[in-house]
């Protein structure tokens, strides 16, 4: 990946335009029985057309063998170095929200969880996948905790998330998640991994011990799981890196945070991917670059669905027509990190790849998925190089040196 300070140098302005469309858990592993991924399962028409127009390859989120989380498979995708430029989830999530953080603030990401009301046992991390609906008043009830010494606030989230801000004096972020790490199966206390960040460990564990008790009452929501704990960082951003006017189209507060984090205009949209469409539509004119995210293939994974991550891909296909209707110059088909729904976890595995541009006609690959795109005229690249190849096949990159 080059320096952003020699990328400056190299991009210039055009008219023409980027659509980075992010499949969320795009890519699988093969099922036992068929011995096809939920990819080569899947009746893909539109996909698979596009495939064979595009150049394809296979991406590595952030290393061999490094399973990524959400924040840095995204990250590596819009060109920054995910290992370099990483963010806890707590500043995502509360800038997807449009928390206003204040420097020195911690904001932490939290779950709705089950437990065992007996044994401790956690049971289920999404409480059931909550709706909105049910989590946001029991958000505004956990807003009423008090921590001595510490400023504490809820903000309630999308579905079974939401985001809890600390401000104090000295307060570090350097503090570990609570979600359980196999073989422990309860969640865990929070620990300060530095000095300053054993007061916010303290004050994350007596709000934890606080908020079960007010949520004793329930049926599935009935503990918390804190993650991410972080505070704002400044990084590049896009549009002076890439001299691009950047837009970010996406449903969930986590996605819209990094986009704002990396200095894109977060765009008003629905929480459907039809409305997200819509939306894509009705800006088409006014930006140069889209990132337009779709989530279902990723949740379906991690629900260990094989055949309702299928579904979702098949039903992401049906959009494509809609989406190639549009003058788009440049389209990015891309994922931030396998899903395999036989694992129904985040995993390792290279990703799927697809760019279709002007000069990507006779590149293609019979079919859009793991086997066809590993085949492909890109090879397999970090994800990190994505940015490169878009900037590139739409015209928007000079010669590097002389």
């Amino acid at each position: 990946m080059i320096d952003f300070p020699y990328i400056r140098d190299i991009c210039h302005k055009t008219p023409t335009k980027i659509v980075l469309l992010v499949i969320d858990g795009l890519g699988g592993i093969p099922h036992s029985k068929t011995g096809k991924s939920e990819l080569e399962s899947a009746y893909l028409p539109n996909l698979d057309d596009l495939a064979t127009r595009s150049a394809t390859g296979m991406t590595i989120p952030v290393a061999p063998g490094i399973t990524p989380g959400s924040g840095p498979g995204h990250t590596a995708l819009f060109g920054y170095d995910p290992v370099k430029y990483l963010v806890g989830r707590g500043v995502l999530e509360a800038l997807g929200l449009n928390v206003n953080l204040e420097d020195g603030e911690v904001a932490v990401r939290g779950n709705f969880c089950t437990v065992d009301k007996t044994s401790n046992v956690l049971l289920d991390r999404r409480a059931g996948r909550i709706s909105s609906i049910e989590s946001t008043p029991l958000a505004a009830i956990l807003n009423e905790i008090k921590v001595p010494g510490v400023q504490i606030s809820v903000h309630p989230g999308k579905d079974y998330r939401f985001v809890l801000t600390m401000r104090g004096d000295n307060l570090g972020a350097s503090v570990s998640d609570t979600d359980p790490i196999p073989p422990e199966k309860s969640p865990s206390s929070a620990m300060g991994l530095t000095g300053d960040s054993r007061a916010t460990a303290i004050a994350a564990n007596e709000f934890i011990s606080k908020a079960r008790q007010k949520l004793s009452g329930q049926e599935r929501a009935n503990m918390v799981l804190l993650r991410g704990f972080s505070k704002i960082p400044s990084w590049p951003q896009m549009d002076e890196v890439y001299s691009l006017n950047p837009a970010a189209i996406a449903a969930y507060p986590m996605y819209r945070g990094l986009a704002r984090l990396l200095g894109m205009k977060i765009l008003d949209t629905g929480s459907t991917f039809d409305e997200q469409l819509v939306t894509l539509e009705n800006s088409f004119k006014d930006h140069d670059f889209f990132f337009l995210h779709y989530k279902a293939a990723d949740a379906a994974g991690e629900d260990g669905n094989f055949e309702d991550k299928i579904k979702t891909l098949e039903d992401l296909d049906k959009k494509i027509p809609q989406l190639m209707d549009l003058d788009i110059d440049t389209l990015v088909v891309a994922g931030d990190h396998s899903t395999p729904a036989v694992l129904a976890s985040h995993s390792w595995h290279a990703v799927p790849l697809l760019i279709n541009a002007s000069h990507t006609e006779g590149e293609g690959v019979e079919a859009f998925n793991e086997k066809a795109c590993a085949t492909g005229s890109i090879g397999q690249i970090p994800a990190s190089n994505i940015m490169m190849l878009a900037l590139a096949n739409a015209g928007k990159l000079a010669r590097f040196g002389p």
